[in-house]
């Protein structure tokens, strides 16, 4: 049998690519993940320990004011602190702010200084400061420069004396003031700890709230966190590995289902000979253990390459990414090794079992699939539909309970029993498909049809690998396409405004609007009337009257935007402590109004009310601010900056949510993009699958396709046949993956994000859908090409005489 065996695997190589490329794809993924994860944690816990290296003792759970205690603290009694956290600032160079700048941090003196300088030198005094070398290369910062850091009346200005790397991703800032200097922001700043150095009795009595634990406890712990961080990423991405390597089973095993298929006659003559049934199956499955073990290996060397060279790319395009150095383990490696060879041999389990308990007499019987008449069939059918009908029941609790453990369940129940029922559901669809377009399709679309559904298990095998990638990327469009429709809901009536400038102690000038909409990436702008008032216990601040059309600046609604008479909205940063349910608000000629208060934000540093409160505080209003709409495709830094420049040139400030709503937007970008992505190696595998079955099924019916050529059917016929057979299959299969998949996205919805925003409408992606369906098409008939030209060559006398 092992001279069958070597036979076997040198005559059918051909046919065992395709296969072979599955496990390529999946084992691969595993690796490149392996090489990835161990970068990302290589790189956030080389510096951890970093900051804590001459300290004795660390303090977490403290605020600002706590830090500034425990810093004047330790200059009190000689021991030495470390504030490791960061105020964000605005931070100026020549009067231009620098977009990309803003988090200032503490730079300790000693032994707990723990940033490594690269030019110049440490500050010496206050006034000085360092910045990190990244951002000085990209911001084009330079010893010797001055910054402006803060404004109003805590701003500082500092002098560039020396530029640092900072080790830790964890605590790094922009910019490192000596404390002198960061005091002013104290009460702004998030700590994330303080290293103390010294006894900890000082530490203990200036903060004894605290927590106190050594700094070697400290460093554990963080480095654990990590980790556990590090291990949630890695087994997430493992997850799209799974599901790739789930469709790479599917098409295995419809692939080794066609070469046994074919073989039947050959392994039938060898059981003639004198072959047992045992050493038939032990030859078939000793060729599936040789193929996972070749394919493997070249998995293990793609994924090699494609991981470091990940990481290789990442690290020069993005050089603040803090990826450390890529390793994959030989844990890794032995995993993904051994998982591709369990692919392959529980993929080609059912089919070898299937091939060789035929009767060498009949084996040249064709399998007719699922019959529903049969045993079998009837048992499949009924596990099916139990399993569909189990599926949906736990759908529907999943809405009612809004619980996504349940959700998840009945996802993966239905959609099993789905899978069982394909073997009646996809022929179905096609003959449905052929006969609508029949007239169209002609001839050739009739035998493309015909011959789709002539083996059902083959069909629905290949339908099914394309089906769970479509029904994936379905729900995640949909799903995410929702969330973004949730969350620009919430965004309009977080931050309604995408920008505003508002006057400071002087009104604006009358040409301000014309100012701001000059601004590059302003569209529509509208001034406000306004007057400097004095409010009961705020002190004085610009009161605005909201205009009665908002329609050209706001999004949403902007019902927050809208006082009733009576009433007067506050913004949560003009307000400190309790405040009152009434205030007196005073105008400059000294009338006076009590208003009742209404908290909000998104508008800057002014106080709404309605025009008819306004006339009552002063008969002369000026121009107090001006609110501006964003272009959609206006970038949010340069905006920021230019508008903080025209504000500053009327001595006003600049605020605004465009900023808030770009990022948003930016990081639903990465993370649909980021899943697509990896989904779209499940749907590659299920196209490899398609076109494996197209290839087998052209050499399985060599003679048949020869007998129509010498029946009349051209070449040209022929290939369209076979494209056609191909985009049936594939349009089948992406349309009812496209219909499941939304349906999953609605259910998703309903139980996941419902439960946060109870307005969230399901969003439909119509251009992307219709995407993914003309791409699977496309794909689908791309996959023919080779199979078709290689079946029309063969002349119609040399196709008749084929084995």
């Amino acid at each position: 049998m092992r001279t069958v065996l070597l036979a076997s695997l040198r005559v059918h190589t051909r046919r065992y690519v395709a296969a072979a490329q599955a496990v390529v794809v999946g084992v691969s993924f595993v690796v490149t993940t392996a090489a990835l994860t161990s970068a990302t944690r290589d790189g956030l816990t080389q510096g951890v320990s970093a900051p804590y290296a001459g300290a004795d003792v660390v303090a977490t759970g403290l605020g600002g004011d706590d830090a500034a205690r425990v810093v004047a603290a330790a200059d009190a009694s000689g021991n030495g602190a470390s504030v490791l956290g960061w105020a964000s600032e605005r931070v100026r160079l020549d009067g231009r702010v620098l977009g990309d700048v803003d988090e200032v941090g503490h730079l300790a003196s000693g032994d707990l200084r723990w940033q490594d300088l690269t030019d110049g030198a440490f500050p010496t005094r206050a006034g000085e400061a360092v910045v990190e070398d990244a951002v000085a290369d990209r911001d084009g910062l330079a010893v010797g420069d001055r910054l402006e850091v803060g404004s109003g009346a805590s701003a500082v200005e500092v002098r560039v004396v020396g530029l640092v790397d900072s080790p830790s991703m964890l605590v790094r800032s922009d910019v490192y003031l000596t404390w002198a200097d960061l005091a002013p922001f104290a009460d702004s700043m998030y700590v994330d700890s303080v290293a103390w150095a010294g006894p900890t009795g000082p530490l203990a009595a200036a903060v004894p709230d605290a927590s106190i634990q050594s700094a070697d406890e400290h460093v554990a712990e963080l480095t654990a966190d990590v980790n556990r961080g590090v291990d949630v990423i890695a087994l997430m991405l493992l997850l799209f590995a799974s599901i790739a390597l789930f469709v790479s089973v599917l098409v295995i095993a419809n692939t080794f289902s066609i070469l046994f298929a074919q073989r039947q006659r050959d392994l039938a003559l060898l059981r003639c000979v004198g072959a047992t049934r045992r050493q038939v199956l032990a030859s078939v499955r000793a060729e599936a253990l040789v193929l996972g073990a070749v394919a493997s290996v070249v998995g293990l060397a793609v994924g090699t390459g494609a991981g470091l060279g990940l990481v290789a790319l990442v690290d020069a395009r993005f050089p603040d990414a803090g990826l450390g150095r890529a390793s994959v383990s030989p844990a890794w490696y032995a995993g993904a090794a051994v998982t591709g060879l369990l692919v392959t041999l529980v993929a080609s389990w059912l089919p070898t079992r299937r091939v060789t308990a035929v009767d060498p007499l009949t084996a040249l019987r064709p399998d007719a699939g699922v019959d529903a008449r049969s045993g079998a069939g009837r048992v499949r059918i009924a596990l099916g539909a139990v399993a569909v009908l189990g599926g949906v029941a736990l759908l529907a609790l999943s809405v009612q309970a809004v619980s996504a453990p349940v959700m998840v369940a009945g996802g993966v129940l239905s959609f099993t029993g789905l899978l069982l029922l394909l073997p009646l559901v996809v022929p179905a669809l096609i003959s449905a498909t052929a006969r609508a377009t029949g007239r169209v399709l002609g001839t050739p679309g009739r035998l493309a049809a015909g011959n789709a559904v002539r083996n059902p298990r083959r069909t629905a095998a290949t339908a099914a690998s394309l089906l769970i990638g479509v029904t994936l990327t379905t729900a995640v469009l949909t799903g995410m396409a929702s969330a973004r429709g949730a969350v620009d809901d919430e965004m309009d009536h977080d931050h309604p405004l995408d920008a505003t400038v508002t006057a400071g102690r002087d009104p604006l000038p009358h040409n301000a609007a014309d100012v701001v909409a000059a601004v590059d990436g302003v569209g529509d702008v509208l001034t406000l009337s306004g007057t400097r008032a004095t409010v009961g216990g705020l002190g004085e601040v610009e009161v605005l009257a909201t205009p009665d059309d908002l329609d050209p600046v706001a999004r949403g609604t902007a019902t927050t935007l809208v006082p009733a008479d009576g009433q007067v909205l506050l913004p949560y940063d003009l307000v400190d402590g309790d405040v009152p349910t009434r205030v007196s608000v005073t105008g400059s000629d000294g009338r006076t109004v009590r208003l009742e208060v209404v908290l909000g934000d998104g508008w800057g540093d002014a106080a709404l009310v309605t025009r008819t409160t306004l006339d009552r505080l002063t008969d002369a209003p000026t121009d107090g601010a001006v609110w501006a709409r964003a272009d959609d495709d206006a970038d949010a830094d340069r905006l920021a900056d230019d508008l903080d420049v025209a504000a500053a040139s009327f001595g006003g400030s600049a605020d605004g949510g465009f900023a808030e709503r770009a990022y948003v937007d930016l990081q639903l970008d990465v993370v649909t993009g980021a899943v697509v992505g990896l989904l779209g190696i499940s749907v590659v595998i299920a196209l490899i699958g398609i076109a494996n079955t197209l290839g087998l099924s052209v050499l399985e019916r060599g003679r048949e396709n020869a007998l129509l050529r010498a029946l009349g059917l051209t070449r040209r016929q022929l290939r369209v046949m076979l494209g056609l057979e191909a985009v049936l299959l594939s349009v089948v299969a992406t349309v009812l993956g496209t219909a499941i998949g939304t349906s999953f996205a609605w259910v998703g919805v309903q139980a996941m994000v419902r439960s946060v925003v109870p307005e969230a409408p399901l969003v439909l992606p119509w251009g992307q859908l219709a995407a993914v369906v003309l791409v699977s098409a496309v794909a689908g008939l791309l996959a023919c090409v080779l199979p078709a030209r290689r079946a029309a060559k063969v002349s119609p006398a040399s196709g008749l005489a084929l084995d």
